[in-house]
């Protein structure tokens, strides 16, 4: 928008009328104080300013202007009958304008003169919101790598850890195979075999993320019955944690065309995710449901849930929420994993939570998803 300023009316009027016969929206003004007024409750392009007025001249208005924080980027066009000498020029331009001119005005060089300061503004405007973009885009490179960083340092501490105690195990059952001790050797044979499981199981983790990375993520896609699924899971789940209670509710009976194992890993990791984030409980839900051929699944706990301003977060790579990172020692990829192994089923996975009441994890796919996805 642009603001005309000046106390002679019928300057104003035929100003105003050449300006938006050429496109342009116009506001006016007939004095320095009403200018300043307007100047604090609009945005102007572009601000075409008499120098010679009662009251405030142009000049002070200009000044007065330079001081605003929002208006100090505004062009001026200074507009004078009177003052045309060098001296009152040169003040023009120190007052802060950018421009000017002796009246009579020559409409056609006037016109010139704002487009070209519209055509430079609209330039400084790409600019800066490109220099925005840019800055929005370092800001998050730098998150990544931060996240990076801090997954690169947990996760050699996390693979660190199963080895040291496997190689514990390992010296124990030497002296105790030399000592004849089968139950011990039996018993250490065991707690190897549990922290080997949880070397394996990070180690197939770290390898997904390289397979999404990459693009490299297959899927063998065959029918199943996926109530079949849950059963198994929820007994397997169940046995390894005999202090919770696993209540399924809902039945899909027909089959569904997906990866098997794949959707069985998205379960397992809602499912313990579940029970690990819900001290002091002893109760997780599992529903499945089947609506317009789409099955859903949603993993229900009654534990520390999520703030409102970290849902949206929870599926991003690395991302583990501060508040639980400290007790709840993760390599923040599992969401991840399962997010992409659903969206790469044509589905969509979201959480539902209340901070300090649960969260509730589901995942939602076709019956049918393409064969030929990967």
């Amino acid at each position: 928008m642009i603001l005309i300023v000046d106390d002679t009316p019928e300057n104003l009027i035929s100003l105003k009328k050449v300006l938006e016969k050429h496109g342009f929206e116009v506001d006016t003004a007939s004095s320095g104080e009403e200018a300043l007024k307007k100047v604090l409750r609009n945005a102007y392009v572009l601000i075409i300013l008499d120098v010679q007025m009662p009251g405030m001249d142009g000049f002070e208005v200009a000044e007065a202007i330079a001081g605003y924080s929002k208006a100090k980027e505004t062009a001026i066009i200074f507009l004078s009958a009177v003052n045309t000498e060098l001296n009152f020029i040169t003040k023009g331009y120190s007052s802060g304008g950018l421009d000017y001119i002796t009246k009579p005005v020559d409409m056609n060089i006037l016109l010139l003169k704002v487009k070209t300061f519209y055509r430079i503004y609209e330039q400084s405007r790409k600019l800066i919101e490109i220099q925005k973009t840019l800055l929005e885009e370092i800001e998050t490179r730098k998150r990544a790598e931060r996240k990076k960083d801090e997954f690169i340092s947990i996760a050699s501490h996390k693979l660190k850890t199963p080895l040291t105690s496997v190689k514990g195990y390992v010296q124990l059952l030497e002296r105790s195979i030399d000592k004849g001790d089968i139950p011990t050797v039996k018993r250490h044979l065991q707690k190897a075999q549990v922290q080997l499981e949880k070397l394996n199981d990070l180690i197939a983790d770290l390898l997904d993320i390289s397979k999404i990375e990459s693009g490299k993520l297959k899927f063998n896609k065959k029918y199943f019955n996926i109530n079949l699924l849950l059963d198994n899971i929820v007994e397997i789940i169940q046995q390894s944690n005999p202090d919770f209670k696993i209540i399924k509710r809902g039945k899909v009976t027909e089959e569904v065309f997906a990866d098997e194992m794949r959707i069985e890993q998205v379960i397992i990791n809602f499912l313990t995710n579940a029970i690990k984030y819900s001290p002091g409980t002893s109760e997780v839900q599992i529903n499945v449901s089947l609506e317009n051929d789409e099955v859903t699944v949603a993993v229900r706990d009654f534990g520390i849930g999520i703030a409102p301003e970290q849902q949206e977060n929870v599926f991003d790579k690395f991302y583990r929420v501060e508040e639980t990172a400290i007790h709840f020692q993760g390599l923040g990829i599992g969401l991840y994993i399962s997010s992409e192994i659903i969206r790469r089923h044509q589905g969509v996975v979201g959480v539902n939570s209340v901070f300090g009441e649960g969260s509730e994890f589901y995942f939602r796919i076709p019956l049918i998803s393409s064969a030929n996805e990967d």
